[in-house]
């Protein structure tokens, strides 16, 4: 209970032991063995934190924190334990306090949801159990999605980025690297394992606006903020990475403040020991320096698990205000824890830790809150005060009641689907789609006017080739002709050539016969002129000759002999020159 400005958490005795607000963001461990007290311990913290007006946030992973919204129930035990605390001299009394219920299943509370975008790669691959070269691939699907400014709101936005690169993965890796489509295809089916288990209704809009969980009711009590863990926590990797991611959301968002007089929020963790479960080593640096650095941004957060081994050691130095209940060892790991956790105070000289850590009962805690000056207080044996409000789960109709009453129902009980990654690469798959059934089409078009082309062009060819071939059957049919022509001319040339020649030849024999008749008749002619010339000139010569002989041998005889010779020798003188 919030009582004198300070979180009265429990009495040692009558020694009353406080949690300083100013100390509350210092952070906190709750511890112990089942059924020992935890569950109590911080529903009492979380009713004092609200009454200090610190809103809250815890997951309820039983159930029976949702009576935080109701008065708590007198009985007999009750009055026996507020009497041996001597709660009724400090104002106790049964109470409400102000409660928003979540649910990432929308089934017992405001619809929890957050971004693809938001919850991020590093997040998402440890939901999705991913190594670490699918995580770096996951990366770059991010990364593309920023770059090409596509909204990765939803789980199927995430699906069909995934799709979209898987088909286009080729292109993408001469700029990001390459990118396996087999470990693509893994991621996809981790998403699809994710969605089985309700992931599609975590990732979506409208996101929540942490800063809806730092309010305040009307009397100034802080909100307590209680997600309904009952289902999630079946799924201890979707728990964990949740409530990690919120945490993350917290730091990232919340601005530095240093140290205040209380705390702006306190987160508390329950089954804390899953957030650590085969958590990368990269990612339990961010875990750690989350836990460092949150502290001055006005947060408190607090771990609830069964032993303290469960958190890492640079976690766990972190943890100033630790109550720790009842540890049992049997075996020796267990009892190494035991005396680990045992060590982890500081020593009260009255007993011994480690026994008494064994001994508590049901209530019973070793307590130790940070004092004014930040130093650790000396372990005591305390019994945790009662809770002010109901202990246990609320009926059906109350939280109806309170869901409906809640203010931030208009915000967040209606799901929002905005124009996102998914409806834009449906649009885009749509158009290549279209583009390449045109494609297709024109290509089939081009292929049929391809061959109405070759067809065309083929009858073409045989036009030409029977065209030529006609061509030339009409040319050699016109050779053939020209040829019978001329061999037609040639011989009606050689016909009438021969017959030229033959009239020629008869023309010429026949002016040969007449030339030659002519020439005899010529040749008779001279002969006949010959020989009269002759006879006479010979006759004459004769005479002449004869004189002369005949005047040398005389007489008559010589006469007429003389005439004779000389007619003979001048036809023969006269034939020899006619004849040249």
């Amino acid at each position: 209970m919030f009582y004198n400005e300070k979180i009265l958490l429990a009495k040692s005795g009558e020694e009353p032991i406080y949690l300083l607000p100013k100390m509350a963001n210092r952070h906190g461990l709750i511890a112990g063995a089942t059924g020992t007290g935890k569950t109590v311990t911080l529903k009492v913290l979380a009713e004092s934190f609200s009454k200090a007006g610190v809103p809250v946030f815890l997951a309820d992973v039983k159930g029976d924190l949702a009576g935080c919204c109701n008065p708590g129930a007198d009985s007999e035990n009750m009055r026996e334990r507020i009497a041996r605390f001597g709660l009724a001299d400090l104002g106790f009394d049964y109470q409400s306090f102000p409660v928003t219920f979540w649910d990432i299943y929308g089934r017992n509370g405001l619809p929890l949801r957050t971004t693809i975008s938001e919850m991020g790669p590093t997040m998402l691959a440890r939901l999705l159990d991913l190594t670490p070269v699918q995580e770096d691939i996951l990366n770059i699907v991010f990364r593309i999605a920023d770059d090409e400014k596509l909204l990765l709101l939803d789980i199927k936005d995430l699906r069909a980025m995934l799709s979209y690169v898987v088909d286009h993965a080729a292109d993408y890796s001469q700029t990001y690297g390459n990118m396996s489509k087999a470990s693509l295809n893994v991621i996809l089916r981790g998403i699809v394992a994710l969605e089985n288990i309700g992931g599609d209704r975590f990732f979506g809009e409208p996101a929540l606006n942490i800063r809806d969980w730092i309010r305040q009711d009307s009397s100034g009590k802080g909100m307590i903020n209680i997600l309904d863990s009952q289902s999630l926590i079946n799924e201890p990797k979707l728990y964990s990475t949740f409530l990690l991611w919120m945490l993350s959301e917290l730091f990232e968002m919340l601005p530095e403040v240093g140290d205040l007089d209380r705390p702006r929020l306190v987160f508390f963790f329950d089954e804390a020991h899953l957030l650590f479960q085969d958590v990368p080593k990269a990612l339990l640096q961010k875990i750690e320096q989350v836990v460092k650095l949150i502290r001055s941004k006005g947060v408190g957060i607090y771990f609830i698990t069964q032993n303290p081994k469960d958190i890492p050691d640079g976690v766990l130095a972190q943890l100033g205000n630790k109550i720790q209940h009842a540890l049992h060892a049997y075996t020796p790991a267990e009892k190494k824890g035991l005396k680990a956790a045992a060590e982890s105070f500081r020593e009260n000289p009255e007993f011994v830790t480690i026994d008494v850590l064994q001994e508590l009962g049901i209530g019973e805690a070793l307590v130790s809150m940070l004092q004014e000056d930040g130093s650790p207080a000396i372990v005591q044996r305390a019994s945790i005060l009662p809770p002010q409000s109901q202990f246990g789960p609320i009926d059906e109709q109350t939280r109806i009641q309170q869901n409906n009453a809640n203010i931030l129902s208009l915000q967040y009980s209606e799901s929002i689907d905005r124009d996102s990654a998914y409806e834009f690469l449906v649009r885009k798959n749509l158009q290549e789609a279209e583009e390449a059934e045109e494609a297709k089409r024109l290509a089939e078009e081009a292929k049929e006017e391809a061959k109405r082309k070759a067809a065309e062009e083929k009858e073409a060819e045989r036009q030409r080739i029977a065209e030529e071939k006609a061509a030339e059957r009409e040319k050699a049919a016109a050779e053939r002709e020209a040829e019978r022509e001329r061999i037609a001319a040639e011989k009606a040339a050689e016909k009438e050539r021969i017959a030229a020649e033959k009239a020629a030849e008869k023309e010429r024999i026949a002016a040969e016969k007449a030339a030659e008749r002519e020439k005899e008749a010529a040749e008779r002619r001279r002969k006949n002129a010959v020989g009269s010339v002759a006879k006479t000139a010979a006759g004459t010569i004769g005479r002449e000759v004869g004189k002369t002989v005949g005047g040398s041998v005389g007489g008559k005889f010589g006469k007429t002999l003389g005439g004779n010779l000389g007619a003979s020798l001048g036809r023969g003188i006269l034939g020899g020159l006619f004849r040249k």
